[in-house]
């Protein structure tokens, strides 16, 4: 590559930032969105900031970029979809769409300068649409990572919900109310962190803040509307409204959901033996090519 191509490059990458540069300079007076401080968005954000890491430092710029996207009238479809996701992953690090929307904006942006830069150091190895893919990558970052957080959440909550429905029905089998049942489920547990634990909390103090028996758990299988979690709400629901023993409800209820766990497991031992028929191939003609490979050069090599 030549001085001369080099140097163009070098330019075109200096115009970009430039001009991120004054993106932000042009913006620099405008105020940042406000930091959400109540509820359990501010504890969320509260605990992410105290754990610092990346978030720590990039929460104030994440702000500041979230305060220009709250008047993009563009994402207003997108706005309550993205709340519902951040919800489901129990309103991770306290994020409103507006904070999503900028912290993708920034993730990509970050991205595509690692691009550039890859693209100006390796030119011959590095094309520019790497810094594209580099990019379009760092935009869904964010997403896939809530996402995942999303289906780690769920995954938990179904995996501890047999086991915190057996202890209540036995705290109400022993004569407590249905809120003193929860309260010894969320005592007992020794990670206080654990998704479950965390709504049965939730679901606590929502009926010391007044709210009824079915709100908050209508409120539980919205934050999570798993299978097990829709049958539990909708169980203890109706027996509050047809009036029939709820201990003896909750014991139904864990049986059926540690059945619904067995069946998925041998439904998931099943797939995984069909899944493996294809590596096994892979691995069949591997070695029938190791061994016949040698055999069939050799007479390749008698012919000639």
């Amino acid at each position: 590559m030549s001085a001369s191509t080099f140097a163009l490059r070098i330019a075109a990458t200096a115009i970009i930032l430039a001009g991120l540069g004054l993106f932000t300079f042009v913006f620099a007076g405008l105020e940042a969105a406000p930091r959400v401080t109540v509820g359990l968005k501010g504890l969320k954000r509260a605990q992410a900031l105290k754990q610092g890491g990346w978030f720590a430092a990039v929460e104030p710029l994440m702000r500041f970029f979230a305060a220009r996207f709250a008047s993009i009238r563009l994402f207003d479809k997108y706005r309550p979809q993205i709340a519902e996701q951040v919800l489901h992953a129990g309103e991770i690090m306290g994020l409103t769409p507006d904070e999503y929307l900028a912290l993708s904006f920034l993730s990509g942006i970050f991205f595509t300068g690692l691009g550039l830069v890859g693209y100006v150091v390796t030119p011959d190895v590095v094309s520019p649409m790497f810094a594209v893919m580099v990019g379009a990558l760092g935009l869904m970052t964010p997403y896939l990572q809530i996402s995942g957080a999303v289906a780690d959440r769920f995954k938990f909550v179904n995996r501890g919900l047999p086991y915190a429905i057996d202890l209540a029905s036995l705290a109400m089998g022993a004569g407590l109310d249905f809120p003193g049942a929860l309260r010894q489920v969320t005592d007992k547990a020794p990670d206080k962190s654990d998704p479950l634990v965390e709504e049965m909390l939730r679901i606590q103090n929502e009926l010391d803040l007044g709210r009824t028996r079915k709100q908050a758990l209508e409120g539980f299988a919205e934050r999570c509307p798993t299978d097990a979690v829709k049958d539990f709400v909708q169980s203890v629901i109706q027996s509050e409204e047809k009036g029939n023993p709820l201990a003896d409800v909750l014991v139904i209820q864990a049986t059926t959901l540690r059945m619904r766990r067995s069946v998925a497991a041998e439904e998931g031992a099943a797939r995984a033996g069909v899944m493996m028929i294809g590596p096994l191939m892979m691995i069949f003609l591997c070695v029938l090519m190791i061994i016949l490979g040698p055999f069939i050069v050799s007479m390749a090599q008698g012919k000639d």
